[in-house]
């Protein structure tokens, strides 16, 4: 077992140009290693309100108050002129996003966090094969996760990175002392995921799959957003620094998220891992080439985005549009954050119109799909969305 973990790390090691790798069975439970060793409990942390419900969560379980940020308009990164003296001054950390893999300002962010003297973490889930400022997105933070769900499509597995390689002993402890045994069940049903969508996607059963999904548990969003359940996470904010109290959020759309994994897990996320550069290079041409078209901003080297945030008027239009072409749109993240979980949960963002219009008009096509997207949203005539205002009122 600890071969195994030993060759995958090694991969992202390589990658990241040396900076130390610690396997874990998924990102959300990296990050959260991450923010209980670098944040002092009750801290506040820096987060952008455009991103996954699960990750509010994760911070919340980590004994953390969540603040988010003003974001840029065009990309959904995080703007971090936008944010006031006073918020600076009261932060613990950054947490960023790299949202669809576009890079977050890392070096600006760097910067700030150096003058305050804290951490930066970042969230590179979407965001193997990105950089920024020369660097690979996830080597400019005390601490970097990345997820193995999203290029490699393995949907198991990601990495916690580290400036400090001394840290790796104390948080492959922390990592071992929150997983869960493997288990046979688990392990059979990740074995026999693949097959089993693929047949859905051939014979277009996608509806009646995602009920029976719905029917046994597995699927727990009927919305964007899950069901915040205010009264109950009310009730388990006082356990927190834990996972257990949290769980039930933490869990959704991966259930497994802190199992050990077993032999065969292990060896096909190897063998997508071997593929990378392939997916890397494909997702990178089609990025380009939505970039390009009306409903993006287009200029500049194209990143091998997880997902291209096009950006469209009428959204649910767009999504109706590419579901007749048999193209399904994932990776919504409306309303925003703060929005969603309220000021009970969170610190709302000081400038907050910017997120909620690009989580209004944010439309993550699959670069892979590149042609076949812009053809259905073409001939149904869907319009782009209007300009947006760049931060500091620039075109």
């Amino acid at each position: 077992m600890v071969s195994a973990y030993a060759e995958l790390e090694e991969d992202m090691r390589r990658r990241l140009g040396g900076r130390e790798c610690l396997y874990v069975p998924s990102c959300r439970l990296g990050l959260y290693l991450a923010l209980r060793h670098f944040c002092p409990r009750g801290g506040r942390v820096l987060m952008s309100p455009v991103n996954d419900d699960v990750i509010l969560f994760v911070v919340l379980a980590a004994g953390l108050r969540p603040v988010q940020a003003p974001l840029d308009p065009r990309d959904g990164s995080i703007d971090p002129a936008a944010v006031p003296g006073s918020v600076w001054r009261g932060l613990s950390a950054v947490l960023t996003t790299n949202l669809y893999g576009n890079p977050d300002p890392a070096p600006d962010l760097r910067a700030r966090c150096d003058l305050l003297g804290i951490p930066l973490i970042e969230d590179a889930a979407h965001a193997i094969g990105s950089t920024t400022g020369g660097r690979p997105v996830g080597t400019y933070g005390e601490a970097a996760v990345f997820s193995l769900s999203k290029h490699t499509g393995a949907k198991t597995g990601g990495f916690l990175a580290l400036a400090d390689p001394s840290l790796r002993a104390d948080l492959t402890r922390a990592r071992d002392a929150l997983l869960h045994p493997a288990r046979t069940a688990s392990e059979l049903a990740y074995l026999l995921r693949p097959g089993a969508e693929a047949a859905v996607r051939h014979l277009r059963l996608t509806g009646a799959a995602r009920a029976a999904l719905r029917a046994l548990g597995r699927e727990e969003r009927e919305e964007i957003r899950m069901p915040l359940r205010a009264d109950a996470l009310a009730r388990a904010l006082p356990a927190a620094p834990a996972l257990a109290p949290f769980h039930s959020w933490i869990r959704v759309d991966m259930h497994d998220y802190r199992i050990r994994p077993g032999a065969a897990r292990l060896r096909r996320t190897r063998a997508r891992l071997a593929r990378l550069d392939t997916v890397l290079a494909a997702h990178r041409e089609g990025t380009a080439r939505l970039l390009e078209s009306e409903y993006g901003p287009g200029g500049g080297p194209a990143q091998p985005l997880f997902r291209v945030p096009l950006l469209v008027e009428d959204r649910d239009a767009a999504v109706a549009a590419l579901a007749r072409h048999r193209i399904t749109v994932g990776y919504l993240y409306d309303p925003p954050l703060d929005t969603y979980a309220g000021g009970a949960f969170t610190d709302p963002s000081p400038a907050p119109a910017a997120a909620a219009r690009f989580a209004r008009h944010a439309l993550p096509v699959d670069p892979r799909r590149a042609a076949r997207a812009l053809t259905a949203l073409r001939s149904a005539g869907i319009p782009p969305a209007l300009p947006a205002t760049a931060p500091g009122g620039a075109r």
